[in-house]
């Protein structure tokens, strides 16, 4: 996200003039903002994307399954906060809006006096699950390089008739003299001990 000197990026999803000019109008008495209005559904995401925005609010009265996979595929909500205003809905289109990554899902229309809040909350939320994401796919890592070392180190030990810890330190001297991670050093050793079994 912008820092605070950066003016923030938004593209808003909105059909409706007049509703446009007021969501505009709400979010310029909140803050300074870089807005644009996206009127048309059709090549949703061709358009959000050419605009890469911090963040994309939609305002739809009655979103349909295909509007809202648009919107994943637009939105990148992987890569932005999205809030999704709605006049009515179902149980089949919030959980499709969740399951897409809209960070926040707002039944009941939007208010002008909600808009700043429930963006803010987005963004918060969107933040949150990323920082998650990041620290979900850092230990997803780390258990895979650890798998790698210990087959190399199983490796060794049956090779050169060592314990683990003379194992680990062949390892990491390999590694150092190599200028290499000792990741990948296992790696190649354990390549290599496959291609010779």
């Amino acid at each position: 996200m912008p820092s605070e000197a950066t003016r923030l990026s938004i593209v808003l999803v909105e059909p409706n003039k007049d509703r446009a000019i007021q969501i505009i109008d709400s979010l310029q008495d909140a803050g300074s903002y870089d807005i644009h209005v996206i009127a048309e559904n059709t090549g949703l995401a061709r358009a959000v994307v050419a605009h890469n925005p911090d963040v994309v609010l939609v305002d739809l009265a009655n979103p349909s399954r295909d509007v809202i996979e648009e919107l994943s595929l637009a939105s990148g909500p992987m890569d932005r906060p999205v809030a999704m205003f709605v006049d009515t809905s179902d149980d089949t289109m919030t959980k499709a809006a969740i399951e897409a990554g809209v960070s926040a899902y707002v039944v009941d229309g939007l208010r002008a006096d909600r808009i700043k809040p429930i963006m803010d909350a987005a963004i918060t939320r969107f933040n949150m699950f990323k920082r998650m994401r990041t620290e979900l796919e850092t230990t997803k890592k780390a258990l895979e390089e650890r798998k790698i070392i210990d087959r190399a180190k199983g490796v060794l030990m049956k090779a050169r008739g060592i314990d683990e810890e003379a194992a680990y330190q062949l390892l990491r001297r390999t590694a150092m003299d190599q200028n290499k991670k000792v990741v990948d050093v296992a790696s190649a050793l354990v390549t290599a001990a496959g291609l010779l079994s």
